[in-house]
């Protein structure tokens, strides 16, 4: 009983911090989960499956971009199609400007299932289709020494990828997703579908392409530390993607725990000090 009376005040300090924290985290859950509406039907015309494979609907995949809206640094860009063009620059012997009109008739057009996936941790399986990067390297005559390709949006956004990556893996600018054109959150008019990279790779409303030699070149996350190499199955460790991906209230719990046993503990060895 002696023992108990000595470590009441402790304890109850205890229970008090721990009633705050799981106070805490309940406001936390509430005060951060976004507003979803019912999701509507399937878009008209869009494809459920492809090759045996269950896509994701354009609808959960605006879900998932409206509840992580910092996947835009600018919000929504809404392009206009009949003024919008795509530029290739660079190391080229002819650049070149194309309209919308001019990409989806004069081009190839190749359909692919592939799977955006997010370092926030979610990912979207779907059936993109669009213009192979190649063709319009071709066209605007790249040079062969070109070792990487810049890719520009509307918004500012930019990243880079290996002009041999691009290729070699037949990389493509969507214009549709399940056969849909693409809605303006999903990157209208065009969206690069970089396979095996994450999503920070899958740049949105592109407006350049800079064929380059500059290796060396951080686009925006990148310049904010994520590494340039974004292949999914490499490992891009990087401290802030880490922390990126620890849900806030794990992080919450965690140092509180510590933050409560440093003091039960503290109070301990000052009382047997005494």
């Amino acid at each position: 009983m002696q023992i108990l009376r000595e470590n009441k005040k402790p304890v109850l300090i205890v229970i008090l911090l721990i009633s705050i924290l799981i106070a805490s985290l309940i406001i936390f859950q509430i005060v951060s989960k976004p507003f979803q509406a019912p999701s509507p039907s399937l878009y008209p015309g869009e494809v459920t499956q492809y090759q045996g494979q269950n896509l994701t609907s354009i609808s959960d995949f605006l879900g998932d971009i409206n509840q992580h809206p910092d996947v835009a640094i600018d919000g929504t860009q809404y392009i206009n199609q009949t003024t919008y063009r795509l530029s290739v620059t660079g190391l080229v012997s002819n650049a070149s400007e194309f309209t919308y009109d001019e990409l989806v008739n004069n081009f190839q057009s190749v359909q692919q299932e592939d799977t955006l996936l997010c370092v926030e941790g979610w990912s979207v399986t779907m059936l993109w289709q669009g213009i192979p990067v190649q063709g319009l390297l071709q066209e605007a005559g790249a040079s062969p020494n070109a070792t990487t390709l810049i890719f520009y949006a509307a918004d500012g956004y930019t990243t880079e990828l290996p002009t041999d990556y691009v290729v070699q893996n037949s990389l493509i600018l969507a214009y549709k997703v399940n056969n849909v054109t693409l809605p303006a959150a999903a990157g209208f008019p065009l969206m690069l579908v970089a396979q095996n990279q994450y999503g920070y790779k899958w740049i949105k409303w592109v407006t350049k392409i800079d064929v380059s030699n500059d290796s060396s070149y951080f686009g925006y996350w990148e310049s904010r530390g994520y590494p340039n190499n974004a292949t999914v199955n490499g490992n891009p460790s990087n401290s802030t993607m880490l922390w990126k991906n620890i849900p806030v209230a794990e992080v919450i719990a965690a140092s509180s725990v510590v933050a409560i046993t440093a003091v039960y503990y503290t109070t301990l060895r000052r009382r047997k000090n005494r």
